[in-house]
């Protein structure tokens, strides 16, 4: 099943899950959505995806640069209070399959939204795509991860 058709499949699910029990909302968040992103990703752009979890990475460019990808379906995403990923990818995922790039860029560049947070117990900053799309305006076309053919 192609993954496009699958996004369309669980989101069809949720919407019936929530009519039949109106008090749950049945979001797709945590690691779900994230995997969905990391195979868009790896299917839109030119990373490959390491076989096994990484701490601070999830792939690599095909020039050797290591990528994070953060994936959403809301209105935010995630930033390692930790550390900064040399690379990080940040982009939304669409009610019909698609994505929306947010950001695509240096990690440094993008831990500009967060450097004056205080560390938090999740590891995990969020920053607003509003916030993360001004960011990525200023990006240079070089520094970006490029789309493939």
């Amino acid at each position: 099943m192609p993954i496009r058709d699958a996004i369309k499949t669980l989101l069809d699910t949720v919407d019936i899950l929530h009519k039949s029990y109106p008090k749950k909302k049945f979001t797709l968040d945590g690691r779900l959505v994230g995997d969905l992103g990391e195979v868009l990703v790896e299917e839109i752009y030119d990373i490959i995806l390491f076989d096994r979890l990484s701490k601070h990475h999830d792939g690599k460019t095909s020039d050797g640069r290591m990528v994070q990808i953060k994936a959403t379906m809301k209105d935010a995403l995630t930033f390692p209070v930790d550390h900064v990923p040399d690379y990080y990818l940040g982009i939304k995922i669409n009610s019909d399959g698609t994505i929306t790039e947010i950001f695509n860029g240096p990690g440094i560049i993008a831990a500009e939204a967060i450097k004056n947070r205080k560390p938090t117990k999740t590891n995990l900053h969020t920053i607003t795509l509003f916030a993360l799309k001004r960011l990525n305006d200023n990006v240079p076309a070089d520094e970006k991860i490029v789309k493939k053919g």
